[in-house]
């Protein structure tokens, strides 16, 4: 039960939404079809992501149940070419009408100039906010000066997934401290396997293991954003230099490999183990038949100290166009989104931690979401991206490139800190 509150508790201060209303279609109407747009981060027609693929049904099962009042059309790429892509059509003055984000500064740069729109008055609106667990609570980082610009669709966590078959034969545990990590991947190189696959070719997924770092460091992510603190301190560095020291046991060709490539070398079992969010299982899922039985979850390895133990989560948000001719068929389609069909999807296929309080089979969701649930339940608190929580976006580039440099051997530990403190000193 504890483990049950504890988890209650995490996803209620890390801004897990729940929705058990499901919009009512209301029938067609002779008037002109409503046109919106939905931009998306993964092509609904090409992809294999089980996750990808729930968003297309709500985006077809939408259509059915509006047909001739309200139309969505996707506007899809991928998921490096996203943020670009999007920005683009911002500036153009062609802002979808509703499109995908994450929490933080990759919302910020949309609520701040009044690109996205102001959803609070729609969600108080037939009480629509309470079904969200924690109701107003729920949007923490959704909220903007006690508005709300977002909606959660789904919660991952940031977790390490291993192949269990891998470790039997090499004779490795699951490692519970850094220390042990090392010694869980000599053994598994010494069997002849790669121990770990991680993209640096798509930085954010080098500095997700760089925050992993940081963090059991102690180090004060506020105090360093606020400015109290120098982003050169002992704790950084001994980040930095376990990074450089765990990057002996990457893929050879890391430095190059994309987010995509990274995780196939996994799910195909060209590597032991692999650092990634819990969304990935719709992915892995999708393209193999075999890895569900085959993969392992655990906590990236902890300390002593429970304040420096956190869990990397976050969620796909999805927010409005400000500009948008059509805001009740936006609104429709956000509620499709988290109604009780797309929810249990979202769990039982997808293998997401739902964002509704929508009951599903265990039996039948993927063997990974158990752990990933554990993972929850086990932990004290939850924290962001480093990228994604630092005053900008630009903030959070600068630390990943700085991250990826000193991976290369470009920088040290020193001089990429130094780097991300400069920006700061030029910017804060």
């Amino acid at each position: 039960m504890k483990g049950k509150k504890l988890l209650s508790t995490i996803l209620a201060t890390s801004m897990v939404a729940s929705s058990l209303f499901a919009a009512v279609p209301v029938g067609a109407d002779s008037g002109e079809v409503e046109e919106i747009t939905w931009m998306f981060w993964d092509d609904l027609d090409a992809t294999e992501d089980l996750i990808s693929l729930g968003y297309k049904e709500v985006i077809d099962r939408f259509n059915a149940d509006y047909e001739g009042q309200y139309h969505v059309t996707p506007i899809t790429t991928n998921l490096e070419e996203y943020y670009p892509a999007l920005n683009a059509k911002v500036d153009a003055g062609q802002t979808p009408d509703l499109f995908i984000v994450s929490p933080g500064p990759n919302l910020d740069v949309y609520v701040n100039p009044g690109v996205a729109a102001d959803l609070t008055d729609y969600l108080k609106e037939d009480g629509w906010i309470d079904d969200f667990t924690g109701g107003e609570a729920a949007f923490s980082q959704q909220t903007y000066d006690g508005k709300i610009y977002a909606i959660p669709l789904n919660i991952a966590a940031a977790c390490v997934f291993y192949n269990k078959e891998m470790f039997e034969d090499a004779g490795a545990e699951i490692p519970t401290t850094y220390d042990e990590l090392l010694e869980t991947c000599q053994k598994l190189q010494d069997a002849g396997y790669t121990p770990m696959t991680i993209s640096a070719g798509t930085a954010w997924c080098l500095s997700m293991l760089a925050g992993y770092l940081c963090n059991r460091e102690g180090v004060d992510l506020e105090a360093l954003k606020n400015g109290d603190e120098s982003w050169v301190n002992d704790k950084t560095i001994a980040a930095g230099n376990k990074l450089v020291e765990l990057s002996q046991y990457f893929q050879e060709t890391a430095a190059s490999d994309s987010n995509d490539i990274a995780t196939a070398n996994f799910y195909d079992e060209d590597a032991a183990i692999l650092l990634q969010g819990s969304w990935v299982i719709g992915q892995m899922n999708g393209a193999s038949d075999e890895i569900e039985d085959k993969c392992g979850v655990f906590s990236f390895p902890v300390t002593d100290d429970e304040s420096r133990n956190g869990v990397i989560a976050k969620s796909d948000s999805l927010a409005m166009s400000s500009t948008t001719e059509y805001p009740e068929a936006c609104i429709a389609l956000m509620k499709y989104f988290t109604d009780d069909t797309a929810q249990k999807y979202t769990a039982e296929v997808g293998g997401k931690i739902p964002v509704t309080n929508v009951e599903y089979d265990e039996s039948v969701a993927p063997k990974q979401l158990a752990y990933v649930m554990d993972v929850f339940g086990n932990a004290g608190y939850t924290f962001g991206f480093y990228n994604e929580s630092l005053l900008s976006t630009e903030a959070g580039s600068t630390f990943d490139d700085h991250m990826v440099a000193m991976y290369l051997g470009k920088e040290t530990p020193e001089e990429a800190f130094q780097g991300v403190e400069d920006f700061y000193a030029e910017n804060r």
